[in-house]
Parts: structure tokens; C-alpha cells; sequence
């Protein structure tokens, strides 16, 4: 069977930048159960009440994250939100509590994917957004759109 090359991808949180402020960004593996990764094949899972935390033996582990039973499963089959260890090298995960615990940030899942045959996890440490954040990056956005608007109305001589 030939190695697969690009990368898949499974699910985004697309909610996560409207909801948060996103600083930076960390691409992480995940330790998966075999009717896991088959059900990611089929493409099946969600997001969004997702977010990773780091426990006290320095371990970064992601939760909330709904992979939703493989069909042709028996008695193997698993959890559908159960915790799942990322995999991170250790100076990532210190960096990461450093600036989630001081910072007061949070760890949000932001895609799920094949990457070369792999499992990834796009992590976000991102800060929550206010609801007036919310409505000026929505402003912002509109007059935007206004703009290229008129810009493309000049342009045809309209």
C-alpha cells in the first residue's frame, strides 16, 4: 500500500476565531484508538467544545473533542469524548503552560487532519474575545467589503 503524501483535512472550529483572539498557533500529534482513526477517515468529528490543557505531570492532553463512534466497531469500539494525549516535545509544553498560566490563555483546538497518514492537531493559544470585540471585528469586516465594493463599481466606470 503506498504511503499517503499531503495533508486531509477532517474538521475546523471555525466558531474558535470569531469566539477568540488567536496569538499563536502549534501543530501537535495525537495518541488515537484504531476505531478512532477509522472513523476519522470516514471524516466524522467535531470541534467545537474542544480546548487542551496540560496536567501536572507535563502532559498536554485534548478534551471535549467528539469522534463519533466507527459503525463497523464491536466491543472495541471507543469513547466518543474521551481525553486524548497529545503529543508535544517537552520544551513545547513547557512554553505553552508558561504563557497559558501567566497570560491567562487557553489551548482551543483549531483543525483536525492527515498530515502524510498521520493524526494532527492544529492548537490555538488564544485569548477570549469580548462581545464588543465581537461586534467591531464584525464593523470591521462590513466596511471592508464596502469598500472593495465601491473600489470594483469605479473600476467598471459604474
Amino acid at each position: 500500500m503506498p504511503k499517503e503524501i499531503g495533508q486531509k483535512m477532517i474538521a475546523q472550529n471555525k466558531k474558535a476565531r470569531h469566539d477568540y483572539l488567536i496569538e499563536d498557533t502549534v501543530e501537535a500529534g495525537l495518541v488515537l484508538m484504531g476505531t478512532e482513526v477509522k472513523s476519522l477517515r470516514e471524516g466524522r468529528a467535531s470541534l467545537v467544545d474542544g480546548f487542551a490543557e496540560i496536567d501536572n505531570h507535563g502532559e498536554a492532553w485534548l478534551l471535549q473533542v467528539h469522534i463519533p463512534q466507527y459503525l463497523n466497531g464491536t466491543w472495541t469500539n471507543h469513547e466518543t469524548r474521551r481525553r486524548r494525549k497529545l503529543l508535544l516535545h517537552k520544551r513545547e509544553i513547557a512554553k505553552l503552560e508558561q504563557r497559558v498560566e501567566t497570560k491567562g490563555m487557553s489551548l482551543i483546538p483549531l483543525a483536525l487532519y492527515f498530515k502524510d497518514g498521520r493524526a494532527k492537531v492544529e492548537l490555538a493559544l488564544a485569548r477570549g474575545k469580548k462581545s464588543y470585540d465581537k461586534r467591531h471585528a464584525i464593523a470591521e469586516r462590513q466596511a471592508t467589503r464596502d469598500a472593495e465594493r465601491e473600489v470594483g463599481r469605479r473600476l467598471k466606470g459604474l
